[in-house]
């Protein structure tokens, strides 16, 4: 066993095809769950990024062990970690008050990556080893977040309210009817002079309220013009 990780660990034609291989193996593994979900960075962009930072990383060894030059051998690579950043910042979107998508998929991007540096550089075992707690983050960890996402969710309302007078008075009684933060005051967005738009996000424990159902309860109140989610 030991002569077998001696010769993983060495550089040459075969060790290389093996470290290439697996970094296709292991980067599309992790883009096939991305690709599941829709996403724009599927199997074939985690299979290049981790391709390309495997071979980045063999780039420097190349240059140090077999042409003989006295550089350092992960200067290169180094870049990756940082590069690997812009990519990822493409996957990022703003939907709305609390619908940011893209956040996964460009973590992934990065490990898919930082794999692939491990496997150019020859270590097998950190690469496996990541690799695995990847699957189980994005398939095993991400039920179990929806999960308590589902159970603690909170949303944003707008509510339009006739004079900043009622200002204290509408947030003392969200505040005894429901638990809120993140409180806003905003121009009215009726345009109506004088109204005031309160913004504030509303926690909601295991979904006993929808945004409709508060809605309808903060209307009934005279100083409410109008109140919706706010997203």
């Amino acid at each position: 066993m030991e002569e077998i990780m001696e010769f993983m660990h060495d550089f040459n034609p075969l060790t290389i095809a093996i470290r290439l291989v697996l970094a296709m193996i292991f980067g599309g593994a992790i883009g096939i769950e991305r690709g599941k979900q829709g996403r724009a960075a599927g199997m074939r962009t985690h299979i290049l990024v981790c391709l390309g930072a495997a071979l980045v990383t063999m780039i420097g060894f190349f240059t140090t062990e077999v042409l003989g030059y006295s550089n350092d051998p992960l200067r290169i690579a180094a870049q990756v970690v940082s590069g690997i950043g812009f990519l990822g910042v493409g996957t990022i979107l703003l939907k709305g008050r609390f619908q940011i998508t893209g956040l996964t998929t460009a973590a992934g991007l990065w490990c898919a990556a930082t794999i692939g540096l491990s496997l150019g550089a020859g270590f097998y075992e950190g690469a496996l080893i990541v690799f695995i707690c990847a699957i189980l983050t994005i398939t095993i960890v991400s039920r179990l977040e929806s999960t308590l996402n589902r159970k603690y969710r909170r949303f944003g309302m707008y509510v339009e309210i006739t004079s900043d007078k009622a200002v204290r008075v509408a947030l003392d009684m969200m505040e005894q009817k429901w638990r809120i933060s993140d409180i806003q005051i905003t121009s009215p967005r009726s345009g109506t002079s004088g109204n005031v738009g309160i913004e504030v996000n509303i926690h909601n424990r295991n979904f006993l309220t929808t945004p409709d159902e508060i809605a309808k309860v903060l209307e009934k109140e005279e100083y409410v013009v109008f109140a919706l989610e706010s997203i």
